[in-house]
């Protein structure tokens, strides 16, 4: 590791253990998947300390943000694991949409839109997924229409909206063009959440939290400036935000099924169950593909030019793997582990582990959307319903 790397590694290793304390105790390790349910007031107040601390936006491009290296980036992000720094409620702002802005954004946008991401001042969620268009995305049916005072009217559903229910803004992919089909005629629209119009509804998971939302749109404004990219370019706009989701931050989140696989490892030596050779057996193939990630991730991140099927296939990858990582959880700890003990019924971390983990291969991306990906730029072939 450079020398600069490992000062940084050491800055910020300090001004973690400096701050996950007093208040911010309760939020180590706290938050994340199937845990958003978890101290969500004293988790936004965490997100502006780390904005103060210049600690957001790390990544971005001068004159937006620090224009830290990717090794840079992914010592913050290993760091923040290690330290149990909590789920971020920032990240769809940061890592997804700003990114978008920077590329496709006007001058307005970026000024309007960047600083209050960057001090956690505005949160954001994502409007891609609808019912019957959830990875076909260019099947979406939400509409929008210049209205007579030439602002955008936003009417549809979106589902799956994660952390809807906190968010101040959402970025919308909305049809545009009624008279255009699939992913021709789509807008990529940026729509305030607080206003009538707007209506979030919490989907109970199988883990009893609801981190995911259904969001109604009924005539909710959008100012017409509020558009990124050209009208009807949505779909360019919108798969270029995609392209976004796996990136550094991936490296973070490894260090989270660590300490996952960790944890299967410690209870599986407290209850003897680590001395049966075939569990022995699954726990070091869930190690070895636990490196096969990491390494996998840290290739893609040092690529020259965006592979987008290198994105796919880490999806494949961590996916299943994580699914894998849950069963053995819950078979490590054996009948007792399919039990909670007494209202109110609070899942363990095995239990909510292997309950949310079946959404692995779904969300984001379900599989079978990512094997198709991984056709057409491995095999050159066109997708069907992409056209």
């Amino acid at each position: 590791m450079a020398p600069e790397v490992a000062l940084r590694a050491a800055d910020i290793r300090a001004w973690l253990r400096e701050h996950l304390t007093g208040e911010f105790a309760p939020l180590v390790g706290a938050g994340g998947p199937g845990r958003e349910h978890e101290h969500l007031e004293l988790r936004a107040r965490w997100e502006r300390v780390l904005g103060a601390a210049g600690w957001i936006g790390i990544g971005w491009p001068a004159p937006y943000g620090r224009g830290a290296t990717i090794a840079e980036q992914v010592v913050f992000f290993e760091e923040y694991a290690r330290a149990g720094g909590p789920g971020r409620l920032s990240h769809i702002g940061e890592y997804l949409l700003a990114p978008t802005l920077i590329a496709h954004g006007t001058d307005a946008q970026r000024d309007r839109f960047l600083p209050p991401i960057a001090r956690a001042e505005e949160l954001w969620c994502q409007g891609y997924s609808e019912p019957g268009a959830g990875s076909d995305l260019a099947g979406v049916r939400t509409r929008a229409a210049l209205d007579e005072d030439g602002a955008w009217r936003v009417t549809g559903q979106k589902v799956w909206t994660s952390l809807a229910h906190v968010a101040d803004w959402c970025f919308v992919l909305a049809r545009t063009d009624p008279a255009a089909t699939r992913k021709d005629g789509l807008s990529y629209l940026l729509v305030p959440m607080r206003q009538p119009g707007v209506e979030v509804r919490p989907i109970k998971q199988l883990t009893g939290t609801s981190e995911f939302n259904e969001v109604f749109f009924d005539g909710a404004r959008a100012d017409a400036d509020l558009v990124v990219g050209a009208p009807g370019d949505g779909w360019r706009v919108a798969t270029s935000t995609l392209s976004y989701e796996r990136g550094v931050a991936t490296l973070g989140q490894q260090l989270g099924f660590a300490r996952e696989l960790a944890a299967v490892v410690a209870t599986a030596r407290a209850n003897g169950t680590f001395d049966d050779p075939v569990t022995a057996d699954r726990i070091a193939d869930a190690w070895a593909g636990l490196q096969g990630l990491r390494h996998h991730a840290l290739r893609a991140l040092s690529a020259t030019a965006p592979d987008p099927a290198g994105a796919s296939v880490a999806k494949l990858l961590w996916a299943r793997w994580h699914q894998r990582l849950g069963e053995l959880a819950m078979d490590v700890g054996g009948a007792a582990a399919t039990i909670a003990e007494a209202a109110p019924y609070e899942l363990t971390d095995a239990q909510r582990l292997f309950l949310f983990t079946r959404a692995d291969t779904i969300y984001g991306g379900s599989d079978e959307i990512q094997r198709n990906i991984v056709a057409d730029h491995v095999l050159g072939r066109t997708p069907r319903g992409t056209r």
